[in-house]
C-alpha cells in the first residue's frame, strides 16, 4: 500500500490541521461524518475537542456502533487529546452518558493537566520517534492512569503516560498536528501501511 487512505472524524475538533499533517505524511486523507464514510478506509484519525460532546455527536450521527465495531475488526486508529479519551476503555470521570468507541486497555483522566488558562508546550520523548523529541500541545489534556498488559506505553511527561499503543491503535494526550512536525503522523501512516 503505497498511499494510504485515512479518515479524520469531523464532529469537532481540529480536523483541518490533521488532514494536513497526514498529507505530509503521505496519505490520501478526507473527513468522515457519517458511517457509510467508514467503508474504504485504511486508517481513521480522532482528533482533540471535546469528549463528551464528540461521544453525543457519535451516537447521534449513528457512528458509536460502526467505528467500535471497526476498531474491534483491526482498523489502525490514532486519536488525540479527547481522541485519547473517546479511545480508552475506561474514563475515570465520566460526565453523565459519557461512553467511548475503546480499543486501548487503559483508564484515563479528563482534564488531567489543568483547565483551557493551564495549556502548555512541552518537548516529549516518544519511543519510535527518531530525530529527539516532539514538540507536544497540551490543551486541557488528559494523562492515562494506568494501562494493561497488552498496552504499550511509548511517551510519559511529568511522570505520567502520554503516548500509547495497543495493537493498531495509537494514542496521545497532546496535539502533534498543531507544530508542524508531522513525526507522529508519520508513525501512524506507517503503522497504517504496515497493517494493510
Amino acid at each position: 500500500m503505497s498511499r494510504p487512505t485515512i479518515g479524520v472524524l469531523a464532529l469537532q475538533g481540529d480536523v483541518r490541521e490533521h488532514l494536513a499533517a497526514l498529507a505530509a505524511a503521505d496519505a490520501a486523507a478526507g473527513p468522515v461524518r457519517r458511517p457509510e464514510e467508514l467503508a474504504g478506509l485504511d486508517g481513521l484519525v480522532i482528533p482533540g475537542g471535546e469528549s463528551t460532546t464528540i461521544s453525543k455527536l457519535a451516537v447521534l450521527f449513528g457512528l458509536m456502533e460502526p467505528l467500535r465495531a471497526a476498531i474491534r475488526d483491526g482498523l489502525p486508529v490514532y486519536g488525540t487529546c479527547a481522541g485519547l479519551i473517546m479511545l480508552a476503555d475506561k474514563i475515570l470521570d465520566p460526565r453523565s452518558g459519557q461512553e467511548t468507541f475503546g480499543g486501548i486497555d487503559m483508564i484515563v483522566r479528563r482534564n488531567a493537566f489543568g483547565r483551557q488558562n493551564e495549556s502548555f508546550e512541552a518537548s516529549v520523548e516518544m519511543a519510535e520517534i527518531p530525530g529527539g523529541p516532539v514538540e507536544g500541545v497540551f490543551i486541557r489534556a488528559p494523562w492515562v492512569e494506568s494501562v494493561g498488559a497488552s498496552t504499550e506505553v511509548l511517551a510519559e511527561h511529568r511522570g505520567h503516560i502520554v503516548a500509547v499503543r495497543q495493537g493498531n491503535v495509537l494514542a496521545t494526550s497532546f496535539h502533534p498536528e498543531l507544530t508542524g512536525d508531522h513525526r507522529v503522523h508519520e508513525l501512524f501512516v506507517s503503522a497504517v501501511r504496515a497493517a494493510g
